[in-house]
């Protein structure tokens, strides 16, 4: 298969990505009682998953029909004013910002769907069928979305969450035809390695604020070598991956890569949040740990999902790698929880946890 070149307009289609990531993440900075409410995580899935979606859905369809013409930069022009009224709409506040952010959404999605209809007419076989499917299937579930505007209270929600859970499912139920034209690997995950990235750069968002207000300078200097060294433990880790350990000529449906990345991208963002409530927060050391430890759970559930299928088989982790990994988690948890440790020692655990996964992950042959 050969490489499709990411294009510079795709790179600057993701730059506009990074306030609403930065907004999604901001989310879980909401603290009270030293605990952060239920109703804040729940929110911070909410405004997620529609970004997520968003992204993904142009991203693969430049992977399979995107020729880098007038036509299709045309298009992603347009879908970029959608996803910045998207982005400045995006708050915990739902209802003051619903209409913006639901015309912002729709606009986004219905590019998408237009863009496979439109493709029908240039494809044939298997690859008309699939742009016929998934773009009237998109623009079902967009239409059920748009009919939110019929509701009001809880009711306009589910069902604009509706409307997007039919989307996202769309392709996993054509997932027999859809498979018959098969992404184009080293494009996709070359795309997915550039988003991490941007949420890599909320991680040093977050060590910069630390350090901002941070007036002991010994102090700075600690937090900054350690949330550094976790944070190239994470990037050696996924992207030594990414670039020396997996098939990139498999070919696939690529839904392992997209959906296994919401794991990936989620448990980050709650990570780069973990590093800011842990020395900029009030919040309870129990609640702080387990936030830690579970979303680097997650990570790790998340990235072992995507890369285990696509590593040459020489290079897959084994079960005991991943039991290993499960274990120091969980003892390392145990262990802050139980001893008298301050957070500057549960992040030198959480550290030495990433160095581990990246030794693990790196050396494996």
């Amino acid at each position: 298969m050969p490489h499709k070149k990411v294009n510079w307009i795709e790179l600057f289609y993701d730059l506009i990505y990074v306030a609403a990531i930065a907004t999604a993440t901001h989310t879980l900075l909401h603290v009270e009682d030293q605990t952060i409410p239920v109703e804040y995580m729940v929110k911070f899935i909410l405004i997620f998953i529609p970004i997520w979606w968003a992204w993904v859905g142009q991203t693969l369809f430049v992977n399979r029909y995107g020729e880098d013409t007038n036509r299709d930069r045309i298009w992603m022009s347009v879908q970029m004013v959608f996803v910045i009224l998207m982005t400045a709409s995006l708050s915990v506040d739902f209802d003051t910002y619903y209409l913006p952010f639901l015309i912002g959404y729709l606009g986004v999605r219905l590019v998408v769907s237009i863009q496979y209809i439109s493709a029908i007419q240039r494809e044939v076989a298997e690859r008309k069928m699939v742009a016929k499917f998934l773009g009237y299937g998109f623009l079902i579930g967009a239409l059920i979305s748009l009919g939110s505007l019929l509701f009001d209270s809880w009711i306009k929600y589910f069902v604009l969450y509706l409307g997007i859970s039919v989307d996202i499912v769309v392709p996993l139920i054509g997932r027999k035809h859809i498979k018959k034209v098969p992404i184009n690997t080293p494009h996709l995950l070359e795309r997915f390695g550039l988003l991490t990235i941007i949420l890599f750069g909320e991680f040093i968002v977050s060590i910069v604020s630390i350090i901002e207000v941070e007036k002991n300078q010994w102090n700075s200097i600690g937090i900054l070598l350690l949330t550094f060294t976790l944070v190239m433990a994470m990037w050696w880790q996924y992207f030594d991956t990414l670039e020396k350990k997996v098939n990139k000529e498999y070919k696939t449906s690529g839904q392992l890569i997209v959906y296994g990345h919401l794991i990936i991208f989620m448990s980050m963002s709650v990570i780069a949040s973990v590093i800011q409530l842990g020395f900029l927060y009030d919040i309870g050391k129990d609640v702080w740990v387990a936030i830690a430890f579970a979303s680097t759970l997650i990570y790790v559930g998340g990235t072992s999902l995507v890369f285990h299928k696509y590593r040459y088989k020489t290079n897959r982790l084994k079960l005991k790698h991943y039991l290993l990994l499960v274990s120091v988690n969980i003892g390392l948890f145990i262990s802050s929880l139980l001893l008298p440790v301050d957070k500057i020692i549960v992040l030198i655990q959480l550290a030495c946890f990433f160095v581990f996964y990246a030794y693990i992950t790196t050396k494996n042959k």
